[in-house]
């Protein structure tokens, strides 16, 4: 699950892959690939099998069949283990060893595919979502896009200015939830408001059905506004 599905090649494409390597280094041996469904594969299970080769990282893992064979009554395998190969290229923020995790790294930002047209869809404005939890890094790219020369939508911002006096929910918000979540300005309280929705559903089905239609509303109106900007 570490890997992007666009970048998981096909079982087969990668057992021929695997196969060809094999017989390249030693073309004499046999070779039994099988499909691995969970993390032991046939090495708990093969009494044919007489040697496990590990890594310095993945010896407790080896060590695990071992324990797991004698639970079967098999015999331990022979652990054989090779040395992890340094990646010459790698930078500080990156594994020393040859790793996949620092493919991946480095892939960030790369398009997969272009693109796809969509004929029902306008050729402008380009519309980017960003989502993600906190710390995600979504201000981050924001404001990359933003001086890229991207119009930046706050989902955040709209989401707080829908309940300001004379927002576009505050009336429904506040009918719907008494005047007991108001403060003495007049605005709304959020952390009384939160208090009444959290952990009920029905509450925050109508509390969401009141507040995501209108901040949707101006939504579509700040796109609009950036296509006429251009």
């Amino acid at each position: 699950d570490k890997v992007l599905m666009e970048l998981i090649e096909p079982y087969e494409l990668r057992a021929a892959k695997l196969r060809e390597f094999l017989e390249d280094v030693k073309p004499s041996l046999h070779y039994d690939i099988v499909p691995l469904v969970d993390p032991y594969g046939p090495s708990v299970t093969d009494p044919d099998l007489q040697c496990l080769v590990v890594s310095e990282e993945t010896r407790r893992g080896g060590e695990a069949v071992n324990k797991k064979r004698l639970e079967n009554g098999l015999p331990e395998l022979a652990l054989y283990e090779i040395l992890l190969m340094k990646d010459p290229e790698h930078s500080q923020n990156e594994e020393e060893k040859i790793s996949s995790s620092s493919l991946r790294q480095r892939l960030l930002g790369t398009l997969l595919r272009p693109p796809r047209q969509d004929p029902a869809l306008p050729s402008r404005p380009y519309v980017i979502g960003l989502t993600g939890g906190t710390g995600s890094g979504k201000t981050s790219i924001a404001k990359l896009l933003g001086h890229l020369g991207a119009f930046l939508i706050d989902a955040d911002k709209l989401g707080h200015a829908v309940y300001v006096p004379g927002g576009p929910a505050y009336e429904q918000v506040v009918a719907a939830f008494g005047a007991e979540i108001l403060n003495e300005d007049g605005t709304i309280n959020r952390k009384v408001l939160g208090a009444k929705v959290f952990g009920n559903q029905e509450r925050l089905k109508s509390l969401t059905d009141i507040v995501w239609p209108e901040m949707a509303q101006m939504v579509k109106e700040q796109i609009g506004e950036a296509d006429a900007q251009g």
